[in-house]
């Protein structure tokens, strides 16, 4: 009874975060070890595997899993797929090869013990005198083959092991750097939890696939095979009959693995959806605190989970249903073996040993398919998450992150011109933002761009540091078109503050050097200077840690003025030829946006300045103004200029301004 038990126990799923549904694949199947002993008969018990094949089928039909048109799909998994798949594991082949050779000699020894105890029964069963000595000696060999395999055992998990981490290491590294180099537009379209999602779990299910569960299929395999051989060695008549349902039992398991892949796409997918509502709800906690909608979020995010439990359902169904046919099916065979294998034992042509080996082998034979059949079921989720994360790597950018010309230094003046600019954000494209916009900004120049909110104020500098191309027209930095310049030497050349400026949750001295070239080129004096120049050294100062305060994520722990003022300190600390202020000023009370006015000025002198105004009385001492309306630039001149036009459009947004700060 205790063997009969250990036939429903194994090796669980890869721990991934699908806790909601999954309860050990691995365990239930093995609920089709119990499959090779035989009927009584060769014929009736192939038709009857048959019989019972069709059966199961029509059950599975009704528990979800259609063995035909809906779940199988047409076209076959691709030869490509899997050599990627397995491509995976070249750089670890001299650890995996050695944790192969264990396994077949872990294996070897896992089946000298049906053997064993066979001959073990037969020894006792003769009562001869010497017995006891022969019973002692067989026992003393088999401990030093249980120790030997026991330290194969220790060397293949270690050695499985240590590769499935470097394996699964290589692949977060390639799929990181593969969502790094994408686009701005690609962010646009896809979420931070999917990403992350593929980042996590999608790896490590793949990484399993190629190792652990690699290693799993080809010991069931050698376990199979082996124990086969030895049946037929013990009984080929049994043997035969037994056998008769692993045909049946393979086009099962196979129609199951295509099963289990398609959910395993919809299950990620699924949880990819969770995942960015937790990101994103916790992200922004303060702002569901604020409007007390903690119990909307609760509600929000157990629909996501729900969705997740509704497709474990319908994999559990299929999943039991299909193991619990195999495991009856088995039992009986044993049933009949037994009573097949007794017949041979009353007329003395099979000894009771014999007969205990035979069915020791042939619970092997069970076990072994109940495991390839996990492993197979495994292996299908593997290449369901590995297609979301081919899909990713390959996907080459709009907009490469290197690549191009560059400007020598000594000849970077700064200038800029907008030429007959067209463009509609990739996600709005039947939102067109400017239409044949021109502009040109005069190198050392300060110039502010105003206009309604959504007249593309922020696009424009978007264009300019390239986080899009437009659809027609050209953005020239000195002459160049910025598509023929290098990205990281363009941006690196180009400071960028912005209203809500982003910084890390790590100290003020590393926000600060974020916007150095080669942070490590940086002295401490340096770093200070750059945090006086923006009114900022005098309440870092006052911080525990002074330079080593950790800021929080997102920088939650400074005020929004605080926030500006070491925004400003980077972008002083990278020394930019060009300028970007987006709106720097326009969230902050009047005493921040002295000091931040006080510290832009300094910043500026030198630099050619693009500035995204918001409060008009900001801009006055710009060099020149542009207006926007209607995707164009309908009004350009200094603010005296501009305010000094009857029905000018500027001269309604200052008076608008005007008057909403009077009210």
């Amino acid at each position: 009874m205790a063997l009969v038990s250990r036939l429903f126990t194994s090796p669980s799923y890869s721990r991934q975060v699908i806790l909601l549904v999954r309860t050990r694949c691995s365990s239930l199947a093995n609920r089709s070890s119990l499959l090779s002993p035989a009927r009584s008969g060769k014929s009736n018990g192939v038709n009857c595997s048959w019989r019972f094949f069709n059966s199961t089928t029509a059950l599975l039909r009704n528990a979800g899993l259609k063995a035909t048109e809906k779940v199988i799909p047409k076209k076959k998994i691709k030869s490509e797929e899997i050599r990627r798949l397995f491509g995976l594991a070249k750089p670890e082949k001299y650890r995996l090869l050695g944790g192969i050779g264990l396994l077949f000699v872990s294996s070897a020894i896992t089946m000298v013990i049906p053997f064993a105890i066979g001959k073990v029964i037969d020894i006792i069963s003769a009562n001869q005198e010497s017995m006891v000595q022969n019973l002692t000696n067989v026992s003393l060999i088999l401990v030093g083959i249980f120790i030997f395999g026991a330290a194969c055992n220790f060397g293949r998990t270690y050695l499985m092991g240590i590769a499935g981490e470097r394996i699964t290491q290589t692949m977060r590294r390639n799929v990181y750097a593969a969502i790094v180099k994408q686009d701005v537009a690609f962010f646009d379209k896809n979420q931070t939890g999917e990403l992350v999602n593929r980042l996590s779990t999608d790896t490590t299910l793949v990484s399993k696939c190629v190792t652990a569960n690699l290693a799993d299929g080809i010991r069931s395999s050698a376990l199979v095979v082996s124990a086969i051989s030895m049946m037929f060695y013990t009984s080929p008549q049994i043997a035969l009959v037994g056998l008769s349902i692993v045909p049946p039992v393979a086009g099962l398991t196979i129609i199951y693995g295509r099963f289990v892949k398609k959910i395993t796409r919809k299950v990620q997918d699924a949880l990819a959806q969770a995942t960015q509502v937790t990101e994103e709800r916790i992200s922004n906690i303060r702002t569901v605190r604020a409007f007390g909608q903690e119990n909307r979020e609760f509600v929000r995010y157990n629909e996501q989970i729900d969705h997740v439990l509704s497709l474990g359902y319908k994999e559990a169904k299929a999943r039991g249903t299909f193991f619990a046919l195999t495991g009856f099916a088995g039992n009986a065979i044993i049933i009949s073996g037994l009573y097949y294998g007794g017949l041979m034992v009353a007329d003395s042509s099979l000894t009771v040993g014999q007969l205990s080996a035979f069915l020791l082998y042939a619970a092997y034979v069970g076990i072994s398919m109940g495991g390839l059949s996990s492993s197979y079921s495994e292996m299908m989720k593997g290449l369901g998450a590995s297609t979301r994360i081919w899909q990713l790597i390959d996907k080459r950018p709009d907009i490469p992150i290197s690549g191009g010309s560059v400007i020598p230094a000594g000849q970077f003046e700064g200038s800029i011109r907008l030429r007959d600019l067209s463009f509609a954000y990739p996600t709005r494209s039947d939102v067109p933002i400017f239409n044949s916009l021109n502009l040109d900004i005069p190198a050392g120049s300060v110039t502010a761009i105003v206009g309604s909110s959504g007249s593309g104020k922020s696009t424009i500098a978007a264009l300019l540091l390239r986080f899009y191309d437009p659809i027609s027209g050209q953005v020239l930095v000195d002459g160049h078109c910025v598509k023929d310049l290098d990205p990281q030497w363009l941006r690196a050349n180009i400071g960028t503050v912005s209203q809500e400026p982003s910084l890390f949750s790590c100290s003020i001295r590393e926000n600060i050097l974020y916007g150095a070239i080669e942070p490590n080129s940086v002295s401490e004096e340096q770093i200070i200077q750059a945090a006086k120049e923006a009114n900022a050294w005098s309440f870092i100062q006052k911080c525990p840690q002074g330079l080593d305060t950790v800021v929080g994520e997102r920088g939650v722990l400074l005020s929004g003025g605080q926030r500006q003022r070491i925004a400003i300190a980077r972008a002083i600390v990278k020394n930019p030829r060009i300028l970007l202020l987006d709106e720097a000023t326009s969230a902050l009370d009047s005493e921040s946006e002295s000091l931040i006015q006080e510290a832009l000025e300094r910043v500026t002198k030198g630099r050619t300045v693009l500035t995204i105004a918001h409060r008009l009385s900001t801009i006055r001492k710009a060099s020149q103004i542009a207006v926007l309306e209607h995707g164009k630039v309908v009004e350009l001149g200094t603010y005296e200029a501009l305010v000094s036009i009857p029905d000018g459009v500027f001269k309604k947004l200052v008076e608008l301004q005007t008057i909403g700060l009077a009210a």
